[in-house]
């Protein structure tokens, strides 16, 4: 096969150590063709795969329109709200974040590299910008994975991500009516909806080395704002693996439980103020699909608590939920509402899991990483959505507050 040249891309910091072609495997061929089944996680080496995990999208093809990772959007009502909402939960208190034990794994993560959570065998697709949008999205439904490199032949290099964010976008930009053909979505390639949406303001790939360490990781998705990070070598320029923040997650959850446990970690979620808790974004069950879509596109958030009309949480609506559509062929039917959307899901997809503001920083942890969800929806005690806590605020208040880096919020 073909050696591909490095590509230019915006990586986190020089590499520190260069890895053989021969122990990363042969590059992968800009076909959409997969790679093998899940492996088990071996630590010190390659970490288990996590190849069909769910979670928010990376950037959209290299472009500025790039989702939020704190999960916020439509205020909530303030009426009646207890006093742990709102001000009391909106920052957590930097004290709670200090102490000889608050580093531990701030320490853990600069001291493991990305390739240490690279699966021995995952599941990769890469798509070249000459494929049809319509193709490309059916095989991310039908390989499981919620996102994929774009490849351009004629540059020879990786130019950007395709995710579900795109597919959204389509549908949010050029649907009309159930009874007028998305003609952009299936006619279109990958490299016209380029040139189309982004109209000359292309951005360099944010990309990582394998050499980089987990905490340079942790710190470009959250500063970046993304939620999918390509592993590139940098000598044949392929691209190992795709971070997210779920796979960062599980690697120290797994391999970090022989550690101390750090004592911010017995502190309750109203005293670290953990979460994002104003203007958090929801959809009523009853409101069509666009409606959830233009939430996604003007919040550019991940995931809607669905709520009744009392305001109480009865389910949860995620972008990889719209992506479904395509494989049931009903990206037609956008004026659906989002209470049957929920009922005709065909896999067991993230459900809803709430927690409390009382509970510790610990539970929540254990919970997430059990249950292998993206986020929480915190609920008062008539179940109405006061809050969500994401990914990107475990990994955050986990690894960079302790270093004393806010980069949520810079």
């Amino acid at each position: 096969m073909k050696r591909l040249t490095a590509p230019a891309v915006q990586q986190v910091r020089p590499p520190t150590r260069c890895l053989r072609s021969e122990e990363v495997g042969p590059c992968v061929h800009p076909d959409a063709r997969e790679a093998s089944a899940d492996a088990r996680m071996t630590p010190g080496s390659k970490a288990g795969s996590d190849a069909t995990e769910a979670g928010p999208d990376a950037r959209v093809m290299g472009s500025d329109a790039r989702e939020a990772s704190t999960d916020a959007g439509t205020k909530v009502p303030d009426a009646n709200s207890p006093p742990w909402c709102a001000e009391h939960l909106s920052l957590g208190p930097a004290a709670a974040f200090e102490g000889p034990d608050a580093e531990l794994y701030t320490h853990f993560l600069r001291h493991h590299t990305c390739y240490d959570a690279i699966p021995t065998s995952s599941k990769l697709l890469v798509f070249d910008t000459t494929l049809q949008m319509k193709k490309a999205f059916l095989a991310l439904v039908a390989n499981g994975v919620r996102a994929a490199p774009l490849w351009d032949s004629e540059r020879q290099c990786f130019v950007g991500m395709l995710t579900i964010t795109d597919f959204i976008n389509i549908l949010h930009r050029y649907y009309r009516s159930p009874l007028v053909q998305i003609y952009e979505l299936e006619e279109h390639k990958i490299e016209t909806w380029r040139e189309v949406y982004l109209q000359g303001s292309l951005k360099p790939l944010v990309s990582i080395s394998p050499n980089n360490s987990l905490f340079d990781a942790v710190y470009s998705l959250i500063k970046n704002k993304i939620h999918r990070l390509p592993v590139i070598e940098p000598g044949s320029g392929n691209v190992l693996h795709i971070l997210t923040h779920k796979r960062i997650l599980k690697f120290l959850h797994l391999f970090g439980a022989a550690l101390p446990k750090p004592q911010f970690l017995q502190r309750t979620i109203q005293e670290l103020g953990v979460g994002t808790f104003r203007d958090v974004a929801m959809v009523l069950d009853t409101a069509p699909i666009y409606t959830a879509l233009e939430i996604f596109v003007d919040r550019r958030v991940s995931a809607l608590p669905v709520i009744n009309e009392a305001g109480e949480v009865v389910g949860l609506y995620s972008r990889f939920d719209v992506i479904h559509l395509a494989a049931q062929k009903t990206y037609n039917k956008l004026n659906m509402s989002v209470r049957e959307a929920l009922q005709r899901r065909t896999v067991c997809l993230e459900g809803v899991l709430a927690c409390h503001p009382h509970e510790t920083m610990g539970a929540i942890i254990n919970r997430i990483a059990r249950e292998q969800v993206h986020r929480l929806v915190l609920v008062d005690e008539k179940n109405c959505p006061r809050g969500i806590i994401s990914l990107s605020d475990i990994l955050q208040a986990l690894v960079l507050t302790p270093a004393g880096i806010d980069a949520l919020n810079s």
